[in-house]
């Protein structure tokens, strides 16, 4: 199965993005997101904490026939089994995060502590990404975003957008965003085969955070 069609699977885009119209044709779904870097009691990195609120359409189109009681309200437990499915199937896509330790690459373990809320049309999804080998780290750096554009994800603007949580004292993080899209960009993607990955090589569409210890 391709990239595209592992993102299809995972979040059910396509038919979305067909149902919004021409306009939504790249990317087919925005996040705003925010990460936690957890630390274990001596200082090794453990993992990545998820915290990712996906737009109001997509939200309202894949939580469809979940309100089981018929009360108005969607409940952890309803969203429960959706939140189950996305994050197993994360890692065919990589779980849209790369991670560096000192310098080297990180293989991820299981996801899980996986929940999701809907709050003011908004459907948020919080899991946890531990690091396989958790390690102590002077410098640890992650990657978040999909690089074929097919997902955009939007590192909030916001002091807690990447934090720490048990860091040594001194760490600190500098979180490095992508320039925004100019207008003729947005427009090529926009009017793109929307069955297609859309062209984005040379384009800036990740963002990068460092964590930095002493």
């Amino acid at each position: 199965m391709t990239r595209r069609a592992h993102l299809t699977a995972l979040f059910g885009l396509l038919l979305a993005a067909i149902a919004a119209g021409p306009a939504a044709a790249h990317p087919h779904v925005f996040v705003n997101a925010k990460a936690e870097i957890v630390f274990t009691a001596d200082g090794s990195v453990q993992a990545i904490r998820h915290h990712w609120s996906f737009d109001e359409a997509y939200s309202a189109y894949i939580t469809q026939g979940l309100d089981k009681n018929g009360d108005g309200k969607l409940t952890s437990d309803e969203l429960a089994e959706l939140a189950k499915i996305n994050v197993e199937s994360l890692p065919d896509v990589e779980f849209f995060t790369a991670a560096k330790l000192n310098g080297r690459k990180q293989e991820f373990g299981t996801p899980g502590e996986q929940v999701m809320s809907y709050a003011d049309k908004v459907l948020t999804l919080v899991f946890t990404l531990p690091l396989k080998t958790p390690a102590k780290a002077r410098s640890f750096g992650i990657e978040i975003g999909d690089p074929t554009y097919f997902v955009a994800f939007d590192i909030v603007d916001a002091p807690d957008a990447v934090v720490t949580k048990g860091a040594p004292q001194g760490c600190v993080v500098r979180v490095n965003r992508p320039p925004k899209l100019d207008d003729a960009t947005q427009k090529r993607l926009a009017e793109a085969d929307i069955t297609a990955t859309p062209d984005v090589s040379g384009l800036e569409v990740t963002t990068r955070a460092l964590v930095a210890c002493p």
